[in-house]
């Protein structure tokens, strides 16, 4: 069945192309190397991670999982966040507090083209220790931000990520029992949706820690 299987859909990494395997160790590997520190020309007022560039398997990776309808990478690139999330945590650069993990929010006819949100796909699986919540959502009106400048995508965004009411209740538990927030995305450009969605969580008093992406361009 799975001989068949492949038959019809290629099975081949989702990083490097290698055939055999959804997920070559070497692409695994290079997605556990130590995060490091961006410094975004948008500044969301918080330490800024990614697991690499945006190069190699990383960028392979995010562009199938967004645009190729490769759902199963989610599982790898979420697992490769969660390794990072532990190493930040043994460099006491989060806190202690139990974290939440809040994906960056996405046009809604983009996540219907792509099936779902692959950003949060990701979060859920690098839940291992902490929780999701989709707590940020953009209004309509928003553009694809793909070929505008810095200034472009932020006036683009500007007001326009909001809380739904699942990060309501999210600014309540994180008041009340000491939580702290991760924004998780796939890719940072210029930093405006990080700086957008960091400015309105603090808006409703969520404590966000840190920005978390799997590639930094």
């Amino acid at each position: 069945m799975r001989a068949l299987t492949d038959l019809i859909l290629p099975f081949e990494c989702g990083g490097c192309g290698r055939p055999g395997t959804r997920w070559c160790a070497a692409c695994a590997a290079e997605l556990t190397d130590c995060p490091v520190r961006l410094h975004p020309r948008v500044d969301p007022r918080v330490p800024v991670w990614a697991l690499g560039p945006y190069s190699g398997p990383r960028r392979q990776a995010v562009v199938a999982a967004k645009e190729r309808g490769r759902r199963d990478l989610c599982e790898p690139l979420g697992a490769a966040l969660a390794g990072a999330l532990g190493v930040l945590g043994g460099w006491a650069e989060l806190p202690e507090a139990p974290l939440v993990l809040v994906p960056a929010p996405t046009r809604a006819r983009a996540a219907r083209r792509r099936g779902g949100d692959p950003v949060r796909r990701m979060a859920e699986a690098a839940v291992g220790r902490a929780r999701v919540c989709p707590a940020l959502v953009v209004r309509r009106g928003v553009r694809d931000s793909v070929g505008l400048t810095a200034a472009q995508r932020q006036a683009n965004l500007s007001g326009r990520v909001r809380l739904t009411r699942a990060g309501t209740n999210l600014s309540t538990y994180c008041r009340a029992r000491e939580h702290a927030a991760i924004v998780v995305d796939d890719v940072l450009t210029t930093g405006t949706t990080a700086a957008e969605s960091v400015r309105t969580l603090g808006r409703f008093g969520v404590q966000v820690a840190a920005v978390l992406v799997v590639a930094g361009v």
